[in-house]
């Protein structure tokens, strides 16, 4: 299954997010955005050394949760529970998205990663409401 999220997204990155397929169970997720030099967000974040903001990699993590039947149930965000970064997103790179899905008792926790052909970019957990659900 690959799904390809497009049109003009809300946030503040335009690449499209390909949700490439999930587990038998439904709990591991693979998506990739193909970062183009182009995104409006690598003007003057850095001058000479454009780097793609941590907060873009987020926006990539919960578009890649959220679109295209990333999540094994319909989900709103909840909370950043955690983010670190390791790696430089730069222009021109594919960023590779897993995703790893757990049940909470307050709705679903999504642990991701993200890397380029470097290596690994980032380590994010973010949190879930299921709507409808008591939480």
């Amino acid at each position: 299954m690959t799904v390809t999220v497009t049109g003009r997204p809300a946030g503040p990155v335009r690449a499209a997010i390909e949700v490439l397929g999930r587990d038998e169970n439904g709990l591991v997720t693979t998506a990739r955005a193909h970062i183009a030099a182009t995104e409006p967000v690598f003007a003057g974040h850095y001058p000479h050394f454009a780097i793609f903001p941590g907060v873009c990699v987020l926006d990539c993590v919960h578009r890649a949760a959220t679109e295209g039947e990333g999540a094994p149930a319909p989900a709103d965000l909840a909370a950043v529970a955690s983010a670190r970064f390791s790696g430089a997103v730069l222009p021109g790179d594919t960023l590779d998205i897993t995703l790893r899905w757990r049940r909470t008792e307050h709705g679903l926790r999504c642990d991701a990663t993200t890397a380029t052909r470097r290596g690994k970019s980032a380590t994010v957990r973010l949190n879930y409401r299921i709507p409808g659900g008591t939480s």
